[in-house]
């Protein structure tokens, strides 16, 4: 399962934002740590990273990783 990092997440709001932002991009299983910044998922086909942090920083999130 791929991980990523993401800074700024808080709530459950922002959970929530985060996981319909991956889901969209076809990611499954999302699973996000607030503390750690970790978002975790399953993949069918690879998800191209720059879609990844366009669509975080869109929601107002720092990709980190």
């Amino acid at each position: 399962m791929p991980t990523i990092k993401v800074k700024g997440m808080s709530c459950r709001h922002c959970v929530k934002s985060v996981t319909e932002a991956m889901e969209k991009l076809g990611a499954r299983d999302v699973s996000i740590d607030l503390l750690s910044g970790d978002v975790t998922f399953t993949e069918d086909a690879p998800i191209d990273t720059d879609a990844i942090k366009e669509a975080i920083t869109r929601i107002g999130f720092e990709y980190v990783g």
